[in-house]
């Protein structure tokens, strides 16, 4: 069984070889405490040496649970590096292996192989490492077995993998690619204020987070670019703060004065992103608050819209977009900051997501995090199946939404038809959260009188102000007097469609669109010119418009009662609408 073994090459290995493919017995393995993350450490034999030197990479911990790893089996190393670390030890980091034969087939330590001194070099001559005889099954690779000779960086050194990295070095050089980069965060306590950035690094052999502040940020950020490849050196390395990093690794990098990135040329050898795509169709059974991937088109995206969080009072700038795949399903997407503020969804991009968190308010959503990756038309099978997907007829297939619910400002009206009557039938907005539904409705009545009123001229307030009969304004709740005002609506109208009736109140925005006007335009003209004020009403009433409505149960004066206000208003366009008739005819007739 010894010439199964690749005669030499832990000697040759460790003199700073690169034997292919060898095949060696795992003698023993020992489990290393390493904070979150499980660590193996290995007694390896190549039937003439043995060493206690190799690490499995995390990412083959799988393996060793599932027991296809274990004392005695004998592996093919299909990819490895070798580094020096401190006080001049050899660490071999096994980062893809096939395993060859079992430990039970095997039941035995094969040859006699003697302890290879790490510490003494050319202490003996390697014998020259021998083909073993034992031919493995073919395995078909997206990379080598291994480098010809020690990767190294642009000026000289030598590349240490990620997974190799400890705060006991001190000289070393990853090569990585970014696979996320955040936006620029700023802080502030008692000790002063600052700004901060973080990145994400992945190699062959994991993954590691950095982060910049100040100096650092002004000097990197514009510098380091998602999907591209960096030589990066003399960072800071600490035990990671899980709080903030959900990678799989215990330690992270800052970046400081002695930093040196520099741009890789030569990429292809470092491995891009991985995903792990769930179809849209099965978010919708996704559990609340999960981190999964998603991938799809952008069929529709809103415009950025501010709010205020009430915990701090920080402002976040977010938009909204509806992603669909070839489930026939769409979702409602959330970005935040600067990824919300520099989309442009126009080209009905592909989208691919990492590490998106499921919420469950109103339908199923997703929702971009600090940690989240984004790329737009990735190079990917999944991409290019899903563009031709949309480009051959999927643009024209009618969605399913798993998302109830879409953000103000610019949104769409939705997928969630139904009727008045089916609204009511399944009492919609009796729940303690409220519903949300789209109609296709006709405009029957509008109560102009008291549709508007005078509101507070400032920023971010509607208050309705006060005539203090002496050409001013005043504000109760910002405390000031204006020497003007805004007209605002609040418009009460009644809408029926073919199956029942619902009175609807429209605020600004959506009283704006269903009557063709500006408020300040109609506010001045019910003053100025009565005839045509009333000429806006009976216009938009019989007009047909699509809507989104918001329904929920209020109480006012000890008395409940369903309140229905319109969230989104459109025109009704015909050819969509036509369309969706036709689609759900076609259901129907599939059912019958």
């Amino acid at each position: 069984m010894a010439n199964q073994l690749t005669r030499g090459a832990i000697a040759e290995i460790i003199e700073g070889g690169t034997p292919e493919a060898p095949v060696l017995q795992i003698l023993s393995m020992k489990r290393i405490p390493s904070g979150t993350q499980e660590r193996h450490r290995l007694l390896v034999s190549d039937g003439q040496w043995s060493s206690s030197f190799a690490m499995l990479a995390t990412q083959l911990n799988g393996k060793v649970a599932s027991g296809e790893i274990s004392q005695n089996c004998i592996i093919q190393m299909n990819r490895f590096v070798c580094n020096t670390v401190q006080d001049n030890k050899k660490v071999l980091i096994i980062l893809d292996l096939t395993v060859l034969q079992t430990g039970a087939d095997v039941g035995q330590r094969i040859g006699d192989p003697q302890p290879f001194d790490i510490t003494k070099k050319n202490a003996a001559p390697p014998a020259q490492p021998s083909k073993p005889a034992y031919q493995a099954p073919s395995v078909q690779r997206n990379t080598p077995n291994v480098a010809a000779s020690p990767a190294r960086s642009q000026s000289g050194q030598s590349i240490h993998p990620i997974a190799s990295l400890t705060p006991y070095q001190n000289k070393w050089t990853i090569r990585a690619r970014v696979t996320n980069k955040s936006d620029v965060r700023t802080w502030s306590n008692s000790k002063g204020e600052g700004k901060l950035f973080s990145v994400e690094f992945l190699d062959e052999s994991g993954e590691i987070r950095a982060t910049g502040f100040n100096q650092e940020l002004d000097k990197f950020f514009d510098m380091l670019e998602v999907n591209k490849v960096y030589y990066v050196s003399s960072c800071s390395l600490k035990t990671a703060n899980k709080q903030y990093s959900k990678l799989n690794n215990d330690y992270e990098m800052t970046f400081n004065k002695m930093t040196e990135i520099e741009l890789c040329e030569e990429d292809d050898a470092v491995p891009t992103m991985q995903f792990s795509f769930l179809p849209i169709k099965e978010v919708g059974n996704a559990d609340k608050d999960a981190i999964i991937d998603i991938i799809g088109v952008c069929k529709e995206f809103q415009d950025v819209t501010t709010i205020t969080t009430k915990a701090t009072g920080r402002e976040l700038r977010k938009r909204e977009i509806q992603i669909v795949d070839d489930s026939n399903t769409e979702v409602t997407m959330t970005l935040w900051g600067t990824t919300a503020e520099t989309f442009d969804g126009s080209q009905q991009p592909i989208m691919a997501f990492k590490g998106v968190r499921v919420g469950d308010f109103n339908g199923k959503n997703l929702s971009m995090l600090n940690s989240s990756s984004l790329q737009i038309n990735p190079d990917i099978k999944e991409a290019h199946h899903l563009k031709g997907w949309f480009d051959n007829g999927g643009n024209q297939v009618e969605m399913t939404s798993i998302s109830n619910q879409r953000g103000a400002g610019g949104m769409g009206v939705g997928t969630n038809f139904k009727t008045f009557a089916e609204a009511k039938l399944e009492n919609l907005g009796t729940k303690d959260a409220p519903d949300y539904y789209t109609v296709k409705a006709s405009v029957v009545l509008l109560r102009k009188e008291n549709c508007l009123y005078t509101a507070c001229p400032s920023d971010n307030c509607n208050k309705k102000v006060i005539d203090m009969n002496n050409g001013l304004f005043r504000c109760e709740k910002c405390n000031r007097e204006y020497d003007s005002f805004n007209w605002r609506l609040m418009l009460s109208g009644n809408l029926a469609d073919a199956t029942d009736n619902n009175w609807v109140t429209c605020f600004q925005d959506q009283a704006e669109a269903l009557l063709g006007i500006k408020a300040q335009d109609l506010g001045s003209m019910r003053e100025a010119d009565p005839d045509n004020f009333n000429k806006v009403f009976n216009d938009a009433t019989f007009k047909d418009f699509t809507m989104k409505l918001r329904v929920k149960m209020e109480t006012y004066n000890d008395e409940s009662r369903l309140k229905t206000t319109a969230v989104v208003i459109e025109p009704l366009d015909p050819v969509t609408y036509n369309k969706r008739l036709i689609t759900e005819i076609k259901q129907m007739a599939q059912l019958s």
